[in-house]
This record gives C-alpha cells, structure tokens and sequence, in this order.
C-alpha cells in the first residue's frame, strides 16, 4: 500500500519538537518519581486500567503512570496529532499497525530486543513489524460478528444458527414475528461502518492483499465486484431488520439495546463483553459469523486479528521504565489477570493460559474459531489513512437514502483512488 501524509505529519512535528523539545516535559517530579504516561483507545477498558494503576504503582515505587483513555464517538488519531504537536508526547501510545505504522515510524521505539518477543503467537506481530523488527506489543486477539442473545434465539425455536444469507432472513423474521428487534445497529458511529463492516467484502476476496494490489494499479474496481454486491444484500438486510434511526444510533445505545433484551443480534466483537456484563452480567450469548451469500463454507469464519498494539516513544526520557511496564504486563502475574480476567483480552502470547470462564462467551467463540482456522482477515488496517473514514460516511449516505447501490460503490471506488494520489 502506498504511504502518504507522512511530510505534512514530519513537519508538524518538526516544528513542534522545536518548540518544546524531546518528550513530555512533567515526565520526572521534584521528589524523583517518575511518570509513564500513556494514551489508549480502548475505552472500555479504562476503567480496568485505573485498577492496574493503582496495583503496579505499589510494587514499582518511584514511578507512576498517567492513563488517559480517548476514542469510541472521539478521534482518537487527530488527538494523538495533537498532543505530538504541542509537544505533550505521550511515552507508550497505541498503534494499529500495517498504514498507521508506516505514519508513525519515526517515533517508534524497536522492541525487538524485549523478553516477550519469543513468546508472541504465530502471525501476532505481523501488523508492527518491519524488516524483520518489532516495534510494538501487540495487546491481544480480536474478533468479531453477529452477537447474538442464545436465551432469545431459543424462546422463538431458533435451533441452528444461520449459515447463509437466506437462512439470516429467516431467522430475522421469526424474531421479528415474535416482537424482537432481530439487528440493534450503531450506524452513528463511523468505525462500525468503516472499519468492521466495509472490511467485510475486502476480507471474501480470493486473496485480500492481492485485491488491494490490484485496486492500486487500476486492475481491479469495487464496482461490478460480486463479493461486494453479496456484502450490499447483507447491509440491506441488516437495516430492514434493525432498531429504528440507526443513523442517530450510537454504540452505547446499540449495546444497551441488546444487554437488555430488546435486539437479538448486533455486530461487534469481544471487545463488548465488558459492557456487556456491566448491564447483565452472566448473560447467554455467542458469536457467530456474518453470512455474506449462500456459500456456507465461505461463511462459517470470523474476522480475527490483532487490533492494536502498545508501543513506545522512542524521545521519551522514561523509555526504560516504559519497557518495562510492557514487560511486567505480559509476564507478572498481576499483569496477565488484568488481560484476562479484566480487559477481557484474548492474549497473544504463548504462555498466557485462557479459560472460557475468564474470556465469557464472545471470546472463547472466538478462540474456537481461531484454532480450527475458520478465520477472515482484518484488511481495512492497510487501507490509506483517512479511508475508513471516508468509507463510513459514503455508507452512512447509502443507508439515508442518499446514494444508489451504484452510486455508493462507484464512490467507494474513487475514494480508494484519491487517497492513493493525494
């Protein structure tokens, strides 16, 4: 894929690093305590990582972490600009590597050299890594697809799950029949759109990367491509069998509305069993995957892969000490408990054992589906920084009524062009 933006973002922070030097500059008190400070987008676990705070400050006296949480309905890009602009650099930051990677190189720190490097699982680092070095810790396994509500399922005589386009339609018909909302959708948001969504006809092609290869030369088009017509049927079905103004939807309302009953099914991943449980916990679902078409061999897969990563500043005056906090977060056994127990996280590393108990329901779904290799590739992590974007407001237009089937892919088609010439 090709790079860009890369020297409008060098020169801002150009000018930046100028004006306020290398670093944070509130990194070291006047009693000598140290402070990491650190900037995520995963807000559901934000309260966790208050809790880990408070454990890992007790028994690293003389360094304390600063953790601020920014991303759901905020930007979490253009903030992490903004703070590099104003000289405010965070030390560990999160990265999705593949396009983001190549935008923040320059202040990554190489990891290759870290203890936990040997124990990561097979293809965990291959998002953050470039000429054969690593250059951040990825924070776990993601998946997602329809979850859906197994006590609903069986109260209407749902016994199998839907493996085919057809099968979903008549699924979503006997809940609806039977007063249930059969899809809660959060199309206000973007990233449900843009990322997840729009990443579902890319993920069917016969060879993903060689389809964006072939998009970038020109020699293949979005357009009159059948993968994307069966992902269209799918969109449709989904907003006829949906929670009314999914447009004004956001992911907290989405989520609410299924933890309490109301929708059968919605599309997310494990990265909502916390919310999940904070409004019911020990609630009976599952994950299955998103039938496209009536292949059902083609359909029975999740998307999985690693959504993010931990990696570290390499200006920061606390790097060590950084590092170091990476490494007793993957190897103590306080550290591996939050990842588990508490953030819900599907581990990338080998000797972090799991059990179902510890993951809940979406995420053992999602191990099962992992290890029997009935998995879809994430590829909307190297599309061209700012697509995803795009691509979430093109399909919030089409859902609005606002673009044909042909208009919304022809668009799809020339946003795909004018990011890789820009």
């Amino acid at each position: 894929m090709k790079k860009i933006l890369l020297l409008p973002l060098t020169l801002l922070f150009g000018l930046a690093t100028v004006l306020s030097g290398c670093g944070n500059q509130n990194t070291q008190d006047a009693s000598g305590t140290k402070t990491i400070h650190i900037y995520q987008y995963k807000v559901e676990i934000s309260g966790a990582l208050a809790k880990l705070k408070v454990e890992y400050e007790k028994t690293h006296p003389g360094v304390k972490l600063d953790i601020q949480s920014v991303g759901g309905g905020s930007d979490y890009a253009a903030s992490l600009k903004a703070k590099f602009a104003s000289g405010d650099e965070p030390d560990i930051f999160s990265n999705g590597g593949y396009e983001e990677m190549n935008l923040w190189f320059e202040y990554m720190e190489d990891l290759s050299d870290q203890p936990w490097v040997g124990d990561l699982v097979d293809g965990a680092k291959e998002s953050i890594s470039r000429d054969g070095h690593i250059y951040g810790q990825p924070i776990g396994l993601e998946g997602y697809g329809f979850i859906y509500n197994k006590d609903i399922f069986a109260k209407v005589g749902i016994k199998e799950l839907p493996t085919t386009l057809e099968e979903l339609q008549a699924v979503c018909e006997k809940l609806k029949a039977a007063g249930y909302i059969p899809f809660s959708n959060a199309f206000q948001e973007w990233w449900v759109l843009g990322n997840h969504n729009s990443n579902i006809p890319f993920a069917h092609q016969k060879d993903p990367v060689q389809f964006l290869q072939q998009l970038d030369a020109g020699t293949a088009q979005i357009p009159g491509n059948e993968k994307f017509t069966d992902w269209l049927n799918l969109v449709d079905l989904m907003v006829k069998y949906g929670n009314s103004n999914p447009l004004t939807t956001d992911y907290n309302t989405q989520v609410t509305l299924f933890a309490n009953g109301k929708a059968a099914m919605m599309q997310q991943g494990n990265w909502t069993q916390v919310q999940i449980d904070g409004i019911k916990p020990n609630m009976d679902i599952g994950l299955m995957p998103i039938p496209i078409n009536n292949d059902k061999q083609e359909n029975d897969r999740l998307f999985v892969s690693v959504p993010n990563n931990w990696v570290v500043n390499k200006n920061s005056p606390v790097k060590a000490e950084a590092k170091e906090f990476l490494n007793w977060l993957v190897t103590s056994d306080t550290g591996k408990h939050y990842i588990t127990d508490e953030f819900k996280f599907i581990p990338a590393f080998k000797s972090i054992p799991t059990t179902d108990k510890q993951l809940g329901p979406i995420g053992s779904d999602i191990v099962k589906y992992n290890e029997a290799g009935k998995t879809l590739q994430w590829v909307f992590p190297r599309f061209a920084t700012g697509l995803t974007k795009d691509y979430g407001s093109t399909i919030q237009a089409y859902i609005a009524g606002e673009l044909t089937r042909d208009e919304m892919l022809e668009q799809m088609q020339a946003e795909w062009v004018n990011l890789q010439l820009r």
